[in-house]
C-alpha cells in the first residue's frame, strides 16, 4: 500500500482493526494510569456498531478468562512451593545418606547409588512440575481447582455460621 492511496481504498480485517485500535489506545495513553468507564466503552462499541450485549458477553468472557488465568497463576505456584519443599527433603535425606556411607569408612560407595536414582526423581519432578501444557497438565490443574473450590465453599459456609452464631 503506498502513502498516496486514498483512506476510502483502505480495508482492514477484524483482526488487523483490533491490533490497530489496541495500539492506539495504547499511545494514547501514555502514563498507562488512563482508566475507561463502562459507559465509555458501551459508547466506543456504539460507534463501532457493537451492541451493548455483545459488549456485556464479552465483558464476561474477559472476566472468566482473567479469573482463569488467575487460578493457573495460583496453581503454578503451588506446584512450584511442593517442588521446592520435596527437593529440600530429598537433599536432607540424600545428605544423610552419604553422611552414614562416608561415617562408614568404606567411602561413596552404595550411597552413590541412592543419590543416582533419587537425582533422577529429582529431574522427573522437575519436567512435571514447570511443565505448564498438556493433558496431565490440564488434569492436575482442574483436580486442584476442584479441590481449591470445594475449600472455599467450606471457608464461606463456616465464616457464615459463625457469625450467625455470634449475633445469638
Amino acid at each position: 500500500m503506498t502513502a498516496f492511496e486514498s483512506n476510502s481504498l483502505r480495508s482492514y480485517s477484524q483482526e488487523e482493526v483490533q491490533q490497530i485500535l489496541q495500539r492506539a489506545i495504547a499511545r494514547q495513553t501514555d502514563d498507562g494510569a488512563h482508566e475507561f468507564s463502562y459507559q465509555q466503552i458501551i459508547e466506543i462499541a456504539a460507534e463501532l456498531q457493537i451492541s451493548s450485549e455483545a459488549v456485556k458477553q464479552a465483558e464476561c468472557d474477559w472476566i472468566l478468562q482473567k479469573s482463569d488465568v488467575h487460578q493457573r497463576k495460583a496453581f503454578n505456584l503451588y506446584r512450584q512451593r511442593k517442588f521446592k519443599k520435596r527437593l529440600g527433603n530429598y537433599g536432607i535425606i540424600n545428605g544423610f545418606l552419604i553422611l552414614i556411607n562416608l561415617l562408614g569408612g568404606t567411602g561413596l560407595t552404595w550411597s552413590l547409588y541412592i543419590l543416582l536414582f533419587s537425582g533422577l526423581a529429582i529431574v522427573l519432578d522437575i519436567w512435571n512440575t514447570f511443565q505448564s501444557k498438556g493433558e496431565e497438565y490440564e488434569h492436575a490443574f482442574q483436580k486442584w481447582n476442584r479441590k481449591h473450590q470445594v475449600k472455599q465453599t467450606i471457608n464461606t459456609v463456616l465464616n457464615q455460621w459463625f457469625k450467625a452464631f455470634q449475633t445469638y
